[in-house]
């Protein structure tokens, strides 16, 4: 009984890895977007989101940017930053690794 015991408890700190949530691609994006008060509706990036064939999964504020989970028209999971006054796409990554970037924006 012993022996099954501290195997399950060398097996633990393993098993927790397999569980914790993907790590964010994105590290700290800002968008430096001013205050809140400017901000357009993130219900219109959704819309924008879905005119460029993305399925949406999730929007949220991240930092000072919208944040956007969703598929690709071809499937591919993708995580998209937006600047919250323009909406403009400032950065997009795909698992882990940067595939789009706007012309002059640095996301740190």
């Amino acid at each position: 009984m012993k022996k099954s015991r501290a195997a399950l408890l060398a097996v633990l700190p393993l098993l927790s890895f397999l569980a914790a949530p993907a790590a964010h691609a994105d590290g700290n994006v800002r968008c430096n977007a001013g205050p809140r008060e400017a901000w357009k509706p993130i219900s219109d990036l959704r819309k924008k989101a879905w005119m460029e064939g993305w399925t949406v999964q999730k929007t949220q504020i991240e930092g000072d940017c919208y944040e956007v989970y969703a598929r690709t028209e071809s499937g591919q999971a993708i995580e998209a930053f937006f600047h919250p006054v323009t909406l403009q796409k400032l950065v997009v990554y795909r698992r882990g690794r940067e595939i789009y970037r706007a012309p002059g924006f640095s996301p740190r």
